[in-house]
């Protein structure tokens, strides 16, 4: 590959997924319909909830599946794959069915996010991206949610592509986050290529290249008189930051007329900065010059700052936010749940393990969201096998998957299915909303949640249940894998 090439995401995939693709081949199994599931088992932070993103990537990904001759030609080298095998990946194209829910959906343990029903070996080629693409999205988008929460209103800012992994986690980590609920990114290249509006005012470094703290403000509000934010802490924040900022305003912005304006804050006791810095932009006529801060900020530090009494209108968040710092995995899986005979029955599978958290829900499973009519608030997220149908004009049962004497009755709810077709036989029939919309529609869902479910602090339990046909079909097959 020349060095000015881009890589082929279609082998950015584990290489056992080529090893066993090849044995699927070999063996027969090429054209066997299998259904994979896409989930997690854990909420990042002990949290209630997280937020799934990244469909979009998936999707731009899928489309342009291929090998190109000089992956056929690499693979040819390693000497461990059939040559009717290459032969196939040369026209290799996806024809399969692919259902997920919508970005921005707030999702959790155990159910599917995303399914994938298509022959074997496109099943498995697709496990790496997706992973990929899905674990590292909703996991920002779950922690941007978060901090914009903990922020209870103000705007959220993502200043963090500096201590991102890489220029991807950059990019992605700011679509993700303005999902979240945050307003905006630091990230240039995300603002041209994804909308999220880029924004910044100063370094340290503009004020110090001046002779003096006055002229480097009083210069930077003449450039950019209508978005004048003016970074006070270089040297001595109260003696001279704010000051010099007040006689900049005073000077340039109050002649013109403008009040809009502000300042910002990088180090230092916050909370005790911010009162001072409020009353002094009072006392000086400048009430709607706004405060923002910035400085390794995150959900309990940001909720801290406000319950201390401190005046702040925007938070600029960085690493431990496009890092997700305090929980840097989100933990998705991607496991086969079902395949069908040469009938085209499908056969539920189930992976078993010692670890209880690590065993499977089997089956084609479709995925419903039970809202009460009277709240408006979601009761329960409920499996059932692919044929069933809810009535939710009826009452329903609903089990616990671990245990069938854990059982409730939801009556007066509506049901809404979460799984919507994105690809049918290869070709995509969603069409993918814009960034604004997907933001707006998870701000909407994340509403239908109780707070108690929202809380950092030991969250609500949401339910996870299932029907009783597919907890009979999944404790049939327990017992035979047990015995077996």
């Amino acid at each position: 590959m020349a060095g000015n090439e881009k890589p082929n995401l279609t082998m950015l995939c584990d290489f056992y997924e080529l090893t066993m693709g090849n044995g699927y081949f070999n063996y027969g199994f090429k054209d066997r319909i299998t259904y994979f599931d896409l989930f997690y088992r854990r909420v990042p932070d002990n949290g209630g909830y997280a937020i799934a993103a990244g469909l979009e990537q998936v999707i731009d990904y899928i489309k342009n599946l291929h090998f190109g001759p000089d992956d056929i030609a690499y693979l040819r080298s390693r000497n461990m794959f059939s040559d009717d095998f290459l032969d196939y990946l040369s026209t290799f194209k996806f024809t399969g069915d692919i259902y997920a829910v919508p970005e921005g959906t707030p999702v959790f343990p155990r159910e599917p996010i995303l399914t994938v029903r298509a022959p074997a070996i496109e099943a498995q080629l697709l496990e790496t991206f997706l992973l990929l693409s899905i674990n590292h999205q909703s996991l920002i988008a779950t922690k941007a949610s978060r901090i914009v929460a903990s922020a209870q209103g103000r705007a959220v800012l993502e200043f963090g592509s500096r201590r991102a992994q890489g220029s991807d986690g950059a990019m992605l980590g700011a679509r993700a986050a303005y999902i979240g609920g945050c307003a905006g990114t630091a990230c240039t290249i995300s603002d041209q290529l994804y909308g999220v509006t880029a924004g910044g005012t100063m370094a340290h470094a503009w004020v110090q290249m001046f002779d003096s703290q006055y002229e480097a403000f009083k210069t930077y509000c003449e450039i950019y008189p209508d978005n004048a934010v003016l970074l006070v802490d270089t040297y001595n924040t109260l003696k001279s930051g704010i000051p010099d900022a007040i006689r900049a305003f005073n000077d340039v912005l109050r002649p013109r007329g403008i009040t809009k304006c502000g300042i910002r804050l990088d180090s230092g006791d916050m909370a005790y900065l911010t009162r001072k810095a409020r009353k002094m932009l009072d006392d000086a006529g400048w009430p709607e010059c706004k405060i923002f801060v910035s400085n390794s900020l995150d959900e309990y530090i940001i909720r801290d700052l406000l319950q201390q009494g401190a005046v702040i209108d925007t938070f600029g968040v960085g690493e431990r936010l496009i890092t997700a710092r305090s929980e840097p995995v989100f933990g998705g899986v991607y496991k086969l749940v079902a395949a069908e005979d040469e009938h085209g029955n499908i056969l539920p599978k189930i992976k078993v393990s010692e670890n209880i958290g690590k065993i499977t829900t089997p089956h084609f499973k479709k995925v419903y969201r039970l809202i009460g009519n009277d709240t408006g608030k979601a009761i329960a997220d409920y499996l059932c096998v692919y044929d069933e149908e809810v009535d939710d004009s009826r009452d329903l049962m609903i089990f616990d998957p671990d245990a069938i004497w854990k059982r409730k009755t939801v009556y007066n709810f509506t049901a809404r299915e979460l799984l919507v077709p994105i690809f049918k036989n290869g070709e995509l029939v969603y069409k993918s909303p814009s960034l604004p919309e997907i933001r707006d529609y998870c701000r909407r869902e994340l509403d239908t949640l109780w707070d108690e479910v929202k809380r950092f602090d030991n969250p609500h339990n949401y339910y996870v249940d299932m029907s009783q046909k597919l907890w009979n079909i999944k404790y049939a097959l327990l017992a035979e894998k047990s015995e077996g």
